[in-house]
């Protein structure tokens, strides 16, 4: 069960279930420090910071060993928070970056270069966009040549308007935390439909991370159920994540509850090797 009065995520216990090698957090962020790394003016809250070497200590309890750090939006598009991460941890942990749509080619190559294999764009009332579907659209013939990928975060009613738009992207699609559809609505409900629709393009991907963020019963059974969902039809097009340290969130959940609800997300030796091994491999191109 899950304390929902808990603010501390600095208190990770091991997991229970034993990650296979080479797993990966898809989905993480780094908070400063922010004497070293200033958080952008105007900003709706200050966060605690949530350095690189927090990230790494939690990792190693998790069993972890391959990340993707996601520039958060406290940062703005001075992804040097991340770029320091990955220097620290060469090969083994990539980036998504946050930059403007009219980014030209040559500074993508730069950004693959660092480590960078994506570039995000939220949709979320709180996480103003400021780029059109247009121009995210041409970004994404500059991102395909050099192997990046768009990521999207978007709540679930958009999906509705978003998802065909999205299946003109040259570049492969990655939609965050299933599309953060209402795991209370169950399977039938039509944006989880929608979501299972769009996945069916070649080009959409999908992170099975936020269990605790779509369901709101403390042991996240609604969350899990429509992970399993996605993970059982779309094995090798699933990746998961912790999202920690938690921004935005209405608790903290603990992370190694997360890593022990994966066993019931995919259920068999197969499944597990895809979503947290094989599939962020590829889709990543991790080299260590």
């Amino acid at each position: 069960m899950t304390d929902l009065k808990r603010t501390y995520w600095e208190e990770v216990k091991a997991p229970k279930l034993q990650l296979p090698a080479l797993s990966c957090d898809a989905h993480c962020h780094i908070f400063g420090p922010g004497d070293r790394f200033p958080y952008v003016e105007g900003r709706s809250f200050t966060p605690v910071d949530a350095p690189k070497e927090k990230l790494f200590a939690l990792h190693q309890t998790l069993g972890i060993e391959r990340c993707v750090i996601v520039q958060t939006a406290l940062h703005g598009f001075d992804n040097a928070v991340v770029i320091d991460a990955m220097q620290a941890r060469p090969g083994s942990y990539l980036g998504v970056a946050l930059c403007s749509a009219k980014t030209s080619s040559q500074e993508l190559e730069l950004m693959y270069q660092q480590g960078f294999r994506g570039v995000r764009f939220n949709f979320m009332a709180h996480l103003k966009n400021s780029d059109s579907m247009e121009d995210i659209l041409d970004l994404s013939k500059r991102l395909k040549p050099l192997g990046m990928h768009l990521q999207v975060h978007f709540s679930s009613d958009l999906i509705h308007d978003l998802g065909p738009q999205l299946m003109q992207s040259v570049a492969p699609v990655m939609i965050d935390h299933m599309g953060r559809v209402d795991a209370a609505k169950g399977v039938n409900h039509a944006d989880f439909q929608a979501l299972l629709k769009l996945l069916d393009h070649p080009n959409m991907n999908v992170k099975v991370s936020g269990i605790d963020r779509i369901a709101k019963d403390s042991d996240y059974t609604q969350g899990i159920e429509l992970a399993k969902v996605l993970v059982d039809r779309f094995t090798e097009k699933c990746v998961w994540g912790t999202d920690w340290p938690h921004p935005n969130h209405h608790h903290i959940p603990h992370d190694e509850i997360l890593v022990d609800a994966i066993s019931q997300i995919a259920d068999s030796s197969s499944k597990l090797e895809h979503i947290m091994v094989s599939n962020a491999e590829k889709f990543y191109r991790f080299t260590n």
